[in-house]
């Protein structure tokens, strides 16, 4: 009977608390779903041909696309046959953004993708595995009447990977080829008003350079930003959530520190995970607004990484400290097959990272897809990180399953216990099994929702009513995880209550030589956990 009233005790209590969290994770995603637009918009640019006459081109001189100082324009490349105008005296120029409109740190980054209209024709036909050279530069300005100052300028190499769906035949002259996107440009702010591009294709014969590659009839580039709306919401929440969970880590620390003894290595885990969660959250992106930090997204990057490196760690440490014996628990040096492998994994993405968007910091143009040797090392990098995640998961479901298993036998064993040792037991058992029922939901609801973000069409509507699928996605599993760290400091902090010494670890029965297999060593006389607390709070009455 008393069993029953304190299981139905610490159920609702739970239950309450699950309540609350539940509520502002639904809040999380009504926020994106209903107040937040589309994270990013995509706008296509059309280059425009322009004529440069000048000598030796020189390249600080900028063609501009329209406006009042537009450059000489061609129609298509037959007019430039007609002049005799060479190709090298063609350059393709692209004003961002289209005309009466302005760029805005809100949008915080730019990423631009090129796609070729390239014509079949008999005597310039494009040959197997065709590189494509381009002479490219990028400048800002903040003002119409300013001069263009140049940001980047760099030679760069695409490889063309094109179908002809018609036979290559007279008949067929003229029609286009059916060509891949290739990665253009990628740049981490966006602090100026106007930015304006100029691509040359140059020729050399002698050198092979832009020689069968088909006949190019227009550059098309889609370039691709953050919606400054749903920048605005982001900020806000990250705003909201950086207190919140800094004053529940004060909170968790000082209830550790309250205790006579030293933390344990559970303890310590879950204290790293709640500051990686609060370093992704200190919303440091607001000074993006007012400075032009590029390295934004690598930054971002980095703290993403540091704080998945940290979650999975601390799934393997709970898991361990749950089933490993005395002499094993509470060393991190004891998880050094499972760590070493989330360690490796994460070293190999951040090095693919930097040579990637590190390069990026000082040439926009650059990716490591572009040549051989870079998608061999980027897949290199990118296979073992693979390999380490599975090893991880191996290692993750047999701790899983030998933590269930030592449950199991524990269960067995429970009603012949003394009540204060079958109480901690039991709440030691509960609490194992509501983290991990947690841990799935918040998995499962990442998988699901990420795949549901990608097959709908980005948005629901119900009526009058229009919900942002995936502004709903990134603001809700935003959320999750940071309610995830929430809960898990609330529930496992240490009590500062004393509980008397009939429930000391001498009536728990540690002194009369049982093996206490499943303990991980928070629950000593220095102070239960919250959902310990919970199991045990009726046993004075």
């Amino acid at each position: 009977m008393a069993g029953a009233i304190i299981e139905n005790m610490s159920t609702r209590k739970l239950c309450i608390v699950g309540g609350i969290l539940l509520v502002f994770q639904v809040i999380a995603f009504l926020v994106g779903g209903l107040i937040a637009p589309s994270p990013t918009t995509a706008v296509p640019y059309t280059s425009v041909k322009c004529i440069d006459v000048r000598k030796n081109h020189h390249k600080t001189k900028w063609l501009m696309p329209w406006g009042p100082n537009h450059c000489k324009k061609l129609k298509d490349f037959d007019e430039a046959v007609s002049r005799q105008i060479e190709a090298n005296d063609i350059v393709f120029a692209v004003h961002i953004p289209l005309p009466s409109k302005e760029m805005s740190p809100w949008f915080q980054f730019m990423l631009f993708i090129m796609q070729l209209d390239i014509a079949f024709k008999m005597d310039n036909d494009l040959k197997e595995n065709a590189e494509i050279t381009l002479d490219v530069s990028l400048a800002y300005r903040d003002n119409m009447f300013d001069d263009w100052e140049e940001i980047a300028h760099a030679i760069e190499i695409r490889k063309l990977k094109c179908t002809f769906g018609s036979p290559k035949t007279v008949e067929s002259e003229g029609r286009h080829y059916d060509c891949d996107f290739l990665p253009f440009m990628e740049i981490g702010s966006v602090a100026h008003k106007y930015y304006l591009i100029n691509i040359r294709l140059p020729v050399n014969d002698r050198k092979g350079i832009n020689v069968g590659i088909g006949e190019i009839k227009d550059i098309r580039l889609v370039g691709i930003h953050q919606n400054g709306g749903f920048t605005k919401v982001w900020f806000a929440m990250k705003t909201f959530l950086t207190p919140s969970i800094l004053i529940i880590m004060v909170w968790y620390w000082r209830r550790i520190t309250l205790m006579t003894r030293a933390p344990v290595l559970l303890e310590k885990v879950i204290f790293a995970l709640g500051i990686s969660m609060t370093f992704i959250n200190i919303p440091v992106e607001w000074f993006s607004i007012g400075f032009d930090w590029t390295w934004m997204l690598l930054f971002g990057d980095i703290r993403q990484g540091i704080f998945y490196a940290m979650l999975l760690s601390f799934w393997i440490i709970f898991c361990g400290e749950h089933m490993m014996d005395q002499n094993e628990r509470n060393r991190l040096s004891g998880y050094w097959k499972q760590v070493g492998p989330i360690a490796v994994g994460s070293f190999c993405l951040f090095i693919f990272d930097m040579c990637e968007r590190g390069v990026q910091l000082k040439n926009p143009f650059y990716s490591i897809w572009t040549t051989e040797v870079g998608t061999e090392l980027a897949m290199a990098f990118i296979i073992v990180a693979g390999i380490c995640l599975c090893l991880y998961f191996l290692f993750l479901c047999f701790m899983v399953f030998q933590v269930f298993r030592n449950i199991s036998g524990k269960q067995s064993s429970l009603p012949a216990m003394s009540k204060a040792r079958r109480l901690h037991y039991e709440g030691l058992i509960f609490r194992f099994k509501f983290l991990m029922l947690i841990t799935l939901a918040c998995a499962a609801m990442t998988v699901i929702f990420f795949i549901v973000s990608q097959v709908t069409e980005g948005h629901w509507k119900w009526g009058d009513i229009t919900i942002q699928v995936n502004s709903a996605f990134f603001t809700g599993i935003y959320g999750m995880w940071n309610l995830y760290v929430f809960a898990l400091m609330f529930l496992y902090a240490p009590s500062h209550k004393n509980y008397g010494e009939d429930q000391s670890n001498g009536d728990l029965g540690v002194n009369s030589g049982e093996e206490l297999q499943l303990t991980t060593t928070i629950t000593h006389v220095d102070g239960p956990t919250e959902v310990y607390k919970l199991a045990r709070k009726e046993a004075q009455e």
